[in-house]
């Protein structure tokens, strides 16, 4: 899956922002309150809408006042969201358009669009088009369809106005439009990674990915080690490489049924528990584990990775992020180090800016001083320190 494009408008602090041309990897640079986690939280309340319905979104998002608090201060009219883009590099360009509106003190989804164009020129055909809980969807296999007069359309009615389209249809194969986007939006993955959260013991269970906070490592080191042992191997000297000394990680289950996360350090004969590992040790681990996932996330939204992580491990990890994206996925990172945008390029960047209370979105490569001193040969994370990012500079 590649987004190539995103439009807000009343989503809390972006009253009217787009982000185009979007990369495969993505890095996402701002001052603090600028709205990078806000960013991220549009793919968190898409899944949650997916997931249980628009109201239980707003609610989780926003609290108690739901869309009053999720739509911009000040703001009027209807929340919106417009995502671009392919499902891969061949894929025709697929816009989704949701607007939720609230009447009666309860929100519902006032329009959402899923429209596909077929080619370079043209108007998008319409593949779910639904207002107040009510449309219609097209049955037809895409790559069977060569003229718009060939779409069969189905007339839908879901058993509410706050559901998603795209959730009641994508249970359905008859609707594969339809269903290929839930698919992916369901499996997008937020990472939110706490060490706190992932040192501790683990009750006994089965994890196959790893949870938003990293509260499950152990056991999908423990999933990897039993069902994908060759992936578990490349983890592994992957961080060997770049913790040295450690040449064994294993997860073991005791006699109490926890599940204890254990590191070997050459150096020494036993191994030791999680708990006497450095953090930044941890933190590398969750992100090889996250990183070679045996199924890859289609999106992968990461918040400052360089926390707990010595300086000279950001570099890699950028690679380690580019490579992931490359292989199919796209990537977006948050970050305030000037160590890991140093690993960036200039086409990867955009800043956020915070005027008025309300954010916009700028593309470093669109900045000319800024693109004639990387073609000079700076790197980007010493014009950021240098506060060359107008509005956006290191607090």
């Amino acid at each position: 899956m590649h987004i190539e494009s995103i439009k807000l408008k009343n989503f809390k602090s972006f009253k009217d922002a787009q982000m185009l041309d979007i990369p495969r990897f993505c890095v996402i640079v701002g001052a603090n309150g600028s709205g990078k986690s806000t960013l991220f939280s549009v793919f968190e309340f898409l899944k949650e809408a997916l997931t249980s319905n628009v109201h239980t979104a707003l609610i989780k998002l926003g609290g108690s006042r739901g869309f009053h608090e999720v739509r911009t201060r000040g703001g009027e009219g209807n929340i919106e969201i417009e995502l671009k883009f392919r499902e891969s590099d061949s894929s025709p360009l697929v816009t989704y358009f949701l607007s939720i509106g609230e009447l009666n003190d309860r929100p519902f989804v006032a329009r959402e669009i899923l429209k596909y164009r077929r080619g370079s020129g043209g108007q998008p055909w319409h593949f779910l088009d639904f207002s107040k809980g009510e449309g219609e969807a097209v049955t037809n296999e895409i790559e069977n369809v060569t003229d718009v007069r060939q779409l069969k359309r189905e007339h839908q009615k879901l058993r509410s106005p706050e559901i998603l389209a795209v959730k009641g249809l994508a249970q359905f194969e008859r609707f594969p439009a339809v269903m290929a986007l839930g698919n992916l939006i369901e499996n997008w993955h937020i990472s939110d990674f706490h060490i706190s959260r992932a040192r501790p013991e683990q009750e006994a269970g089965y994890a196959e990915h790893l949870s938003r906070e990293g509260e499950n490592l152990s056991l999908v080191i423990q999933y990897l080690h039993q069902r994908h042992p060759e992936v578990f191997q490349k983890i592994l000297a992957k961080l060997s490489e770049r913790i040295p000394g450690i040449t064994k990680v294993d997860a073991k289950t005791t006699e109490e049924g926890r599940v204890l996360l254990r590191f070997q350090d050459g150096a020494f004969e036993d191994p030791f528990l999680a708990r006497y590992v450095s953090d930044g040790t941890i933190k590398m681990l969750a992100y090889l584990v996250l990183l070679y996932d045996p199924t890859p996330h289609p999106l992968l939204c990461v918040e400052e990775p360089e926390n707990q992580l010595y300086p000279m491990l950001l570099w890699e990890l950028a690679e380690e992020f580019r490579a992931y994206a490359e292989r199919g996925g796209q990537v977006f990172v948050s970050t305030h180090s000037p160590d890991f945008l140093n690993a960036v390029e200039i086409d990867e960047v955009y800043w956020l800016v915070k005027e008025e209370g309300y954010t916009s979105i700028k593309r470093a490569r669109d900045n000319k001083q800024l693109a004639a001193f990387i073609s000079e040969g700076d790197q980007m994370g010493y014009l950021w320190k240098e506060g060359l990012f107008e509005g956006a500079g290191p607090q």
